[in-house]
Formats: C-alpha cells, structure tokens, sequence
C-alpha cells in the first residue's frame, strides 16, 4: 500500500508526497499542494493496481516517434516489401502529424482531424486507409505493452475504398497475349491464367518446385523487388500450396525445363536471357506492355489481372469456392468469396436451373389441371 508524506519546503510551503510501488517493484511517489489530492491519487492508483489497469507515467510520455522505431524494430516477421511500405508511410503521414506527441495525449478527434487533412491533401482512399492501420496497429501495441490506456483510433473510421473493377481477360485473349510474347514468356503467361499464381510466386519458382508426373507446382517462395533489391522470402500468406496445372501447361512447362533450364533443383523456372531473377519493372516495360500492343489488348492491364483470369475460368467450370481459394492461396475462403463472389452469379442461374429440372424429375409435379389450394381464404 502507498503512503503520504508531509514536507515543508525551504520557503515555509507544506506539500504531500504520495508514495507508493508501480507493479514491477519500484518505488515511485508525486507531490501534490493538498493531503485530500494526495489521499485520492493514491486510491486511484491501488483501484488501478487491482484491476490492471495501471499504466507507468513515464512510458505514457512517450513520444510516438520513439515509439514507432521502437515498434518497428522489434517486429521482425515483416517482409522486406512490408516493412518498407511501413518505413514510406511513417515518413509521409504519420510522423509529420504525430511524432512529437507523447502517446497519453493522442485522442479519437486529433485522428479524425489527420485523416481528413490527408484526405484534403489528396491522398488517395487506399493511401489513407493503409495510414490508419499502420498507426491503429502501433498504438495497439503500445496497449499491449502498457504504454497506453486506449487506443484513440478505436471509434474513427477511415474512409472507404471505392470498388476497385476486377480485370481479366477470356481464353482466347490470353493464348493472343501468350503468342504475342517473346519466349519463353508466353509460357510466363498460361502458368498465371492457368495457374493463377501471383507474380512473385512466378518469379521465385524453382525446379526443384514443379512436380510434373503429377502436374502440380509447389509454391514456397515470392520474390518482391523492395527499393532496387530483390528479396525472396515467404508467399503472401506464408502459406505453402500446390497449383494443379492442365495437362497441356504440364506439358509445356516440362520441354521448357529440358530446353531452357538449368539443371540445378535450384534453377529459376523463369529467368531474363542471362539467368538473372526477373524484375516486375523491368518486365513490364520491356516485354509485357509491347506485347499488349501487338495482341490488341488494353495496354493497362497488368499481369496480375492473369491471376483474376484464373479464377474467372475455374468459377465458369464449375469448381468448388474452396477448391479456388486452395489454387489461388487465399488465407480464408471469405477472401475467395470477397473478391470473385459477384462472378458466381452466372453459376447460381445455372444452379437455379438443375434444381428445376431437378424438381420435374422428382414425381412431385402436379398436373397444371389440378386446382391448387387457395391460401388465405
């Protein structure tokens, strides 16, 4: 239990010194002008004490510029394309308005006023959104480590995303964007439309990687290209998956082993001439926007609408949402379903239909003479 000390001052003045133990053992103590303030502060702090809810004053004072190196120092899960988007957004948003606030006076309205200023400024929805989590996941933390009481962005919501149109292209468009292409990129094309992996999982596949007698693809890598380096590191969702490929893309993809790949279980798949990792910009500029040209195919479009491609056709054929969330390496099925949910409309019509025949076929159909019952009467 804290106790209070009187104290006469040099210059005649009483004070109380409240002392008392924080929960990890040191002694601590606040002078006040009044006993009744004196006696009060200390029931605060055994009240807070009790239900766990105390919180050090000096970690409270915190500037949130320490906080977020401190922060971003020890979260050492993040991939190099990650932790750099953290690093940019730091710089850009969060800092300039924040930084030298200590973390206790951060409240709900000061971040209402920022995101509406970044808003003005014309930041994009997306930009803006990115900048509230980033600062609702470090205040988060420093709950969690007892810096702070409350998270003030709890209650402010960021603004919404506009629905983003989800492009992808039909078959015969991508065997026209495969021909279109220098060899053996043509192949890079049919892996993402039939494959629908992600670029990164592209670019890092391996030999080692393609199980061909059973036609699948091991996905176990991504490769980003995070301030002029390229990183290989862990798929998006840190999830190891196989891609079932069709027989003809198995096909391919083994001649392309034998005749431009080399024989290293290490080897790229997918490589420029001189056996170098490929690099999105690089790509982009130089084989895939001139191939856009000459297949006559919208020239912003960008290669991960391949991956959408991907999804579109195995929603036309049918497939199960949980076997399209295994192909195309989806945390949750709710992901599947949040992004490709409005293409399985066409699909339900078709549903609709068998039940109907369905129905015709299950000796239950009355006869059209037969009355029906009247309800309500």
């Amino acid at each position: 239990m804290g106790h209070v000390q009187k104290r006469k001052l040099p210059s005649g003045q009483i004070t109380w010194r409240a002392r008392y133990r924080a929960p990890g053992g040191d002694e601590r103590s606040r002078s006040f002008t009044r006993r009744s303030d004196a006696d009060r502060f200390l029931a605060n702090i055994e009240a807070e004490k009790v239900r766990g809810s105390w919180l050090d004053p000096r970690r409270s004072e915190t500037k949130l510029r320490d906080w977020a190196e401190s922060w971003l120092s020890s979260v050492v899960h993040l991939k190099p394309k990650t932790r750099a988007g953290y690093e940019s957004l730091l710089r850009s948003s969060i800092l300039p308005a924040f930084g030298e606030a200590p973390l206790s006076k951060l409240q709900p309205q000061h971040v209402r006023e920022w995101l509406g200023d970044l808003t003005a400024r014309g930041m994009s929805p997306s930009r803006v959104r990115q900048s509230f989590m980033l600062l609702s996941n470090l205040l988060n933390a420093a709950v969690e480590s007892s810096y702070l009481g409350r998270n003030p962005c709890i209650g402010v919501k960021p603004p919404r995303l506009p629905r983003r149109e989800m492009r992808y292209v039909d078959a015969e468009q991508v065997a026209r964007l495969a021909e279109a292409m220098e060899p053996p990129f043509g192949l890079l094309v049919n892996v993402l439309a039939y494959g629908g992996l992600r670029w990164g999982e592209a670019a890092a596949l391996r030999r080692k990687r393609c199980d061909l007698l059973r036609g699948r693809l091991e996905i176990a890598q991504s490769l980003a290209e995070v301030s002029g380096g390229l990183h290989f590191g862990e798929p998006k969702t840190y999830q190891h998956r196989w891609v079932r490929l069709p027989r003809f893309l198995r096909d391919d993809v083994e001649q392309h082993l034998l005749t431009h790949v080399d024989a290293s279980p290490e080897a790229l798949v997918f490589t420029v001439a001189n056996g170098s990792p490929l690099r999105h910009s690089n790509f982009l500029r130089s084989v895939w926007k001139p191939a856009l040209v000459r297949a006559g195919l919208d020239d912003a479009l960008r290669p991960h609408a391949l991956r959408h491609t991907c999804a579109a056709m195995l929603i036309a054929e049918g497939a199960n949402p949980k076997a399209i969330q295994a192909q195309l390496g989806h945390s949750t099925i709710q992901v599947t379903f949040d992004r490709y949910g409005h293409l399985f409309d066409d699909h339900l019509d078709e549903l609709a239909s068998k039940l109907h025949e369905r129905w015709k076929t299950s000796g239950t159909v009355q006869d059209a003479a037969t009355p029906r019952p009247q309800h309500g009467l």
